[in-house]
């Protein structure tokens, strides 16, 4: 072989090579990724649509497009807009599509800025929708416009060959002086709900412990009640022992007095004061119980001649009221000229007592020893 024929041989392989393995015009053969089409034009105008994996084409004849990628893609497009009521708000709506595998050519030829025609939509779809909502209305109807969105754009797109996946309003803000007073308000209204809250709960409370006051006291003034009439019949039959025992005459002092001291008992168990005067002499005993008992015949008389309008009955109570008033006044008669004799002795002995000191102080200088111990003896005894 010549050497003319290894340069033909090179030759071919080289030109073999290019076609193989050389550019995108001048290759035959060129690979396809999953998920990605790519148009082949001949002479600039559209031949066919190479899916993934090898493909083939005629060199310098044949030219491809860049990858068209059929993955999901999502658009954010932040809209400010005015509501009904005349509030500024910025609205963020996440726009999700994909070509349609099976308009890659419509996709292709037909928008030469698909996000910018997305995103014209979205505008005009979502300012149409917000004029005629409230503030209010607008955050409750979220989905509603995002759906609303989502319908025109599916029919829109549909005919470039973008399928519309999803559209998702996220969030509705507001200018911060908006936000703010609206935190404000419902703030004052969950104060007044928690306010009406403890109010009710404090009704409730005062409600039921007024009930529970009404009860205890009804249940004390039973139980008092039951405890006057056990002690009343106690009385009664007390004194009608007394009576079968023959101590007639002093059964009624004799349950005074046991009375008077079960009420000293009790104050010194349950009395707050620490010190309590009382007259605790037999003659102030006795006049208490001359009192008490002229008080209850004195009632007990009054009531019989207020009840049977008897004269004779008014007169025997006017009776014993005279009777306890003069035993009254016989008793503190009687005390007084005790404590006159009382007073009188006193002032003998101090006069004694006085007269012997006086006595010892003039001997006391030139008497016997004996003498002054004598007069010392009797002035003791005094």
């Amino acid at each position: 072989m010549g050497f003319e024929a290894v340069i033909i041989i090179v030759i071919a392989l080289v030109v073999v090579g290019v076609l193989l393995f050389g550019g995108l015009r001048t290759s035959i053969f060129f690979q396809v990724k999953t998920q990605e089409n790519v148009i082949i034009e001949r002479f600039s105008k559209f031949r066919r649509v190479a899916g993934p994996g090898l493909n083939t084409k005629m060199p310098f004849i044949d030219s491809i497009t860049k990858p068209i990628s059929l993955r999901v893609k999502q658009l954010e497009v932040n809209i400010e807009t005015k509501t009904k009521d005349n509030v500024f708000v910025t609205i963020p709506v996440a726009v999700q599509y994909v070509v349609d595998e099976g308009a890659v050519v419509d996709a292709y030829y037909r928008l030469s800025d698909p996000e910018e025609q997305i995103r014209s939509y979205v505008f005009d779809t979502v300012r149409s929708a917000l004029s005629t909502l409230t503030l209010d209305t607008a955050f409750e109807s979220k989905d509603d416009i995002a759906t609303t969105v989502e319908n025109r754009l599916s029919r829109s797109m549909a005919e470039y060959g973008f399928r519309i996946v999803n559209t998702l309003v996220t969030d509705i803000s507001p200018d911060p002086r908006v936000r703010d007073s609206m935190n404000s308000i419902n703030a004052a209204q969950r104060e007044r709900d928690a306010a009406q809250s403890l109010a009710e709960a404090d009704k409730i409370k005062r409600v039921t412990q007024a009930q529970a006051e009404a009860e205890a006291r009804r249940l004390q003034g039973e139980g008092v009640a039951a405890q006057r009439k056990a002690i009343a019949m106690g009385i009664a039959e007390q004194y009608e022992m007394l009576r079968a025992a023959g101590i007639e005459a002093t059964a009624e002092h004799l349950l005074l007095m046991t009375q008077y001291f079960d009420t000293l008992q009790d104050i010194a168990r349950n009395g707050r004061s620490n010190v309590l005067m009382l007259p605790n002499n037999p003659g102030a005993l006795g006049d208490l119980s001359r009192e008490i008992q002229g008080a209850l015949l004195t009632g007990q008389e009054a009531d019989r001649a207020r009840t049977t309008g008897d004269d004779e009955a008014a007169a025997e109570t006017r009776r014993s009221q005279r009777q306890a008033e003069q035993r009254a006044a016989e008793e503190r008669r009687r005390t007084e000229e005790l404590a006159a004799a009382e007073a009188q002795r006193r002032r003998e002995l101090e006069g004694r007592q006085a007269g012997y000191g006086e006595v010892a102080q003039r001997a006391a200088g030139h008497l016997p020893q004996g003498v002054r111990d004598e007069l010392a003896r009797r002035f003791q005894r005094d």
